[in-house]
């Protein structure tokens, strides 16, 4: 092979092999490096955690129980919005928790993130008036497991399955709640011994903050 042959089959498999720094800036930024969220139907992973406090939960101590996880941000917005603006998200947890729910929040933002960190939280649940867990997953295990992208992301669990996934209602700002909240809906429907319908919605929010 001539010298500029060879010379233009490395420059051609260079080429090959590189995407624009641009784009994998706006890939890395919109897209989690996680896998799709668990579906309707699904067995939800066991997993245990340490809260705020110490205190290690683990989902398998609620087996014969209903149990709403949330993804946790204390500085996104759109959490912000849910426990801040509109007391959408506490007012929710508060009805729930009347139906013997129990309602677990998942921080997974890693070392650095936005949100993340003991004090941080700690501070949040008396900002926020969290009367509930607020559960630390710093390596972002239990995020991934789950496939959690946004916070909030929503998951019912009923009897150790996922009955509900998605988004807590259909308003994606962070101005105003939306007319439907889906998670109320989905707890009330599961009560009453209904389909739940939808039992499945696209989450929105910020991304979660799993480590680089």
């Amino acid at each position: 092979m001539t010298r500029l042959a060879l010379y233009f089959l490395c420059g051609a498999l260079i080429m090959a092999s590189s995407t624009p720094a641009s784009a994998q800036s706006k890939d890395a930024t919109q897209t989690p490096a996680v896998q799709t969220p668990l579906q309707v139907g699904a067995k939800a992973p066991d997993f245990e955690l340490k809260d705020i406090q110490g205190k290690a939960y683990k989902l398998s101590q609620f087996a014969d129980k209903t149990v709403v996880l949330e993804w946790f941000n204390p500085d996104c917005p759109f959490v912000k919005k849910h426990h801040q603006l509109t007391h959408s998200m506490i007012e929710t947890q508060a009805a729930a928790a009347k139906q013997g729910v129990v309602w677990l929040a998942i921080n997974s933002g890693a070392p650095g993130k936005q949100g993340n960190g003991l004090e941080r939280n700690q501070k949040a649940a008396t900002e926020y008036k969290m009367e509930y867990p607020i559960l630390l997953d710093e390596s972002g295990t239990v995020g991934k497991l789950y496939g959690a992208k946004t916070t909030p992301h929503m998951f019912v669990i009923s009897k150790g399955t996922v009955v509900y996934e998605g988004a807590i209602d259909d308003r994606p700002d962070t101005e105003a709640p939306g007319k439907n909240n889906y998670v109320r809906a989905a707890l009330q429907q599961l009560g009453a011994g209904k389909t739940i319908d939808p039992a499945q919605t696209k989450p929105y929010g910020c991304s979660v903050k799993y480590a680089s």
